[in-house]
């Protein structure tokens, strides 16, 4: 069951995603928030799967929202609305950390799809949302120099990949870290994403390369 929180200034915005969610099987809304402080808080007490944020809302929007949960590092996947398909809030979004963005409005399947992408750690965006906002939700984003640079790996992932690269299985992983083995393959995939692998060794090759791990010799 994905767990969801919703997070929009209006009431009745809130009233039909959740009449949308219960209507499906794999989807539980536990909680709603007003505003992007109530949002983070709930997220850091109920730890959520997936948070469906508005972007514009009163005293704390969704871009500082999404600023203060990636201090804290959760595990929580944030899919974002906007009333438009701005570049600029967009790119912000992606970039502190909102893995799917939807204009607001979509169709009631597009909005189940993304929330699915998110808990499975992928990405999803409206066909109208600019390419470049896209861009910045890939692997990697173009420096002014013309190199590529990969987006920044958590600490919780750091950690996950050490183990992976010590021999460490999925269900020991989780036992030494004590977080559940839907955690752990979460963070394998974003991993894989991140630094653009398809299978283990691959995996542990791009961390050795870009010095993440250290294999003994």
């Amino acid at each position: 069951m994905i767990r969801v929180v919703i997070a929009d200034d209006h009431h009745l915005v809130r009233e039909g995603v959740r009449a949308l969610l219960d209507r499906t099987d794999d989807m539980e809304v536990v909680a709603e928030a007003g505003d992007g402080g109530e949002a983070v808080e709930l997220v850091q007490r109920l730890k959520p799967d997936v948070l469906l944020m508005d972007i514009t809302m009163p005293r704390v929007n969704g871009i500082e929202a999404l600023r203060r949960l990636q201090s804290l590092e959760t595990e929580t996947q944030v899919v974002m609305l906007s009333m438009h398909a701005d570049e600029v809030l967009g790119r912000e979004a992606v970039h502190y950390g909102a893995c799917c963005y939807l204009v607001k409005g979509p169709e009631s399947e597009e909005l189940l799809i993304a929330i699915r992408a998110a808990y499975r750690g992928g990405a999803y965006f409206s066909p109208g949302v600019s390419g470049s906002v896209v861009a910045e939700g890939r692997n990697y984003v173009q420096s002014s120099s013309g190199e590529q640079t990969r987006k920044p790996l958590t600490e919780r992932e750091r950690e996950v990949l050490r183990l992976i690269a010590e021999g460490m299985t999925n269900k020991e992983i989780a036992e030494h870290m004590h977080v559940s083995i839907k955690t752990v393959e979460r963070h394998r995939s974003q991993l894989m994403a991140k630094l653009d692998a398809h299978n283990l060794v691959e995996l542990i090759r791009a961390g050795v390369k870009v010095g993440l791990i250290t294999l003994d010799r």
